[in-house]
């Protein structure tokens, strides 16, 4: 059943405050490039995606999402959660010994939702490319979805993709960068700039959809719909999704230091206080 905006935005607040109480808790994780992608995947996984909650690795008659970026594991296991995967209950586990929810995701404890393993950054985008030939050799008309963070473009894997994909009509795949501008180390800009995207992603032969306001359900919701237009015209789609780094949170917006640092509890306290509509803590 399709859910309103203000429905959609209330997963929204909730997810923010699982990432928040799962990095705290384990005083260890990625909350910003997470904060900065939570309506993102809330969009896809609560309205965008046609998809089945009773998880298999084959995948077949669904749309399938792989996440490149694996660091930002903390907002995907929580959209994972609340979109019924598995127990809510299980996000207390984050980053604990023995738990299926590791730091980045991986395959061999099967926690449903999970595809790839995504430690290693750069690998998404080939494995989506292989996924989506997989659906057209089994005439099966779903859509691949991969999601990659900006500075892992700097990996040249990427790239043989990127060539690899409009030259073999791989026209039944949305790849989506998420367009923070800041990394680990710092501004994309300064660590090794990425030029212009856009230019660089048409030149490659795709098509390119830009969403501005890349925390804006409204906005992603309409993004998606023009990208799934360009789709089975002979070429794949990108959307470079202009989002904030730890969106949410204020003290954590727009800045590369919350890309992999704890709040402590003071923090998490404010951090919960902004978002407090909440549809449940675990």
């Amino acid at each position: 059943m399709k859910k309103s905006i203000s429905e959609l935005n209330s997963i929204v607040y909730q997810v923010r405050r699982d990432i928040v109480r799962m990095v705290h808790a384990c005083q260890s994780g990625h909350p910003g490039g997470s904060l900065g992608c939570t309506e993102l995947l809330v969009a896809l996984y609560f309205e965008v995606m046609n998809r089945k909650t009773d998880f298999d690795l084959d995948g077949k008659r669904e749309d399938l999402f792989f996440l490149s970026n694996g660091h930002i594991s903390p907002v995907f296991y929580s959209v994972l959660a609340r979109a019924g995967y598995f127990d809510v209950s299980e996000l207390a586990t984050f980053r604990k010994l023995g738990s299926r929810l590791q730091g980045h995701p991986t395959t061999h404890d099967g926690l449903p939702g999970v595809r790839i393993a995504s430690g290693s950054l750069g690998q998404g985008l080939s494995v989506a490319i292989g996924a989506a030939q997989a659906k057209k050799l089994n005439n099966d008309d779903k859509i691949i979805y991969v999601l990659m963070g900006d500075g892992e473009l700097q990996e040249g894997q990427i790239w043989e993709a990127a060539m690899y994909a409009p030259h073999n009509k791989v026209d039944n795949l949305i790849a989506i960068i998420d367009y923070n501008g800041a990394q680990i180390d710092g501004a994309t800009k300064d660590v090794l700039s990425l030029g212009d995207l856009r230019a660089k992603w048409l030149a490659f032969g795709w098509q390119v959809v830009e969403i501005q306001s890349g925390n804006d359900i409204t906005a992603i919701l309409a993004g998606f719909t023009q990208a799934k237009m360009q789709l089975n015209h002979g070429v794949p789609v990108v959307i470079l999704l202009h989002s904030e780094m730890g969106n949410g949170v204020n003290f954590m917006m727009g800045s590369h230091k919350w890309h992999g640092v704890a709040p402590n509890d003071e923090q998490l306290t404010a951090a919960l206080e902004q978002n407090q509509q909440t549809l449940g803590d675990y």
